[in-house]
């Protein structure tokens, strides 16, 4: 976890005239002998020192002549002044949409070491504007304040839309990150073989990497980030481009059986819903024909419908759940959870215990 710091950002800013002005006194000169030397009259050399005027190009050609160093140095010398002075009145402006802020899971956001802790508040709402990729607070209202046209309709996400919002861009932040291969559905499909194996890894440090890699290779960028204060999620799906998918999952998958019926319940989205469409699960919310067809798939990918026929009536022991599990090829946790969800075992059963793994996770997996 990143540990975010305050930064301090000063409310002054020395203009360029006073570096003019130590030179002057350096030599011994006053401000009409440098207007003798420039050309320039001594109002305009006034004017100069006090910030008042601008240094052009002509003037840092005759300021490297007259009193030394470089043009680009005088022109730098400028052009960072004049950027300190818009930053000093666009902070003081930005401190007007202090109450945005409110909207966002800033506490977990700074957390998470997603942004940077700022005293000022100015300077809080600039950093949050850089998170989401956004030039200023209308903007981000446009491009993630109403959203829900494009995920699931839900009441808690309309609820929670800035954590919602903050999830789903750190996603897109880390997917960016993600160097993938142009998205190939058939490869995508053949490698889920490969990861329903993987289930039977119990450490996430280990499968993890392996899931990320093997999704990296057929164009789905997997990113796992815990969910903020006010963002009961799961997972989600959305296309970053026609050729790379996001897969992103949350940390609140405790045990092996949720996390990856979560994963392939995604993967199924993908594999089944058009790029245009996005998906967000969220707790509490209403299911509809898409999230059906992603169960169905990720119950059948994991546990075939001829297998899922024997659960039925498979013996409620340790022994007989690791052997089912063995012959399927998947970890015993799952089989327990299926069976926990059709009813055929209960939701405290001791196999909890013993066959079902629990996570904790960390940070920045």
């Amino acid at each position: 976890m990143t540990k975010a710091v305050s930064t301090f950002s000063p409310d002054w800013v020395s203009p360029p005239g006073d570096t003019i002005f130590d030179l002057l006194e350096e030599r011994g000169w006053k401000q009409t002998e440098l207007a003798k030397r420039t050309g320039y009259t001594t109002k305009h050399i006034s004017l100069l020192i006090n910030g008042k005027a601008p240094i052009t190009d002509e003037t840092a050609i005759k300021l490297e002549r007259v009193i030394g160093s470089t043009a680009h140095f005088w022109l730098s010398r400028e052009a960072q002044y004049r950027e300190s002075q818009f930053r000093i009145v666009e902070r003081a402006s930005l401190k007007d949409e202090a109450d945005w802020l409110k909207q966002l899971p800033l506490k977990e956001m700074i957390k998470f070491g997603w942004v940077r802790a700022f005293a000022d508040k100015g300077e809080q709402v600039a950093e949050c504007l850089r998170f989401f990729g956004v030039a200023a607070v209308a903007l981000w209202k446009e491009e993630y304040g109403e959203p829900s046209a494009a995920f699931r309709s839900s009441d808690k996400f309309v609820k929670h839309t800035g954590s919602v919002a903050a999830w789903l861009r750190q996603g897109e932040r880390r997917a960016a990150a993600i160097k993938t291969v142009p998205y190939d559905r058939a490869f995508f499909k053949e490698a889920l073989g490969t990861l329903r194996a993987l289930t039977k890894e119990s450490d996430p440090e280990i499968f993890i990497p392996q899931l990320t890699e093997v999704c990296a290779r057929t164009g789905v960028a997997v990113v796992i980030e815990p969910a903020p204060k006010g963002c009961p999620v799961s997972g989600a799906t959305l296309w970053l481009s026609p050729d790379k998918a996001l897969l992103m999952l949350s940390l609140r998958h405790k045990t092996n059986d949720h996390f990856w019926f979560s994963f392939f319940h995604e993967a199924g989205h993908l594999l089944r819903h058009g790029k245009r469409l996005r998906f967000i699960e969220m707790e509490g919310a209403l299911t509809n024909v898409h999230e059906e067809e992603a169960n169905n798939f990720a119950s059948d990918w994991l546990i075939p419908s001829q297998h899922a026929r024997s659960l039925a009536t498979l013996q409620k022991s340790d022994v007989v759940v690791r052997s089912f599990a063995e012959q399927l090829g998947i970890a015993p946790g799952i089989v327990v959870g299926r069976m926990q969800k059709e009813g055929f075992l209960p939701w405290n059963s001791l196999l909890n215990k013993t066959l079902k793994v629990s996570y904790v996770w960390t940070l920045g997996v």
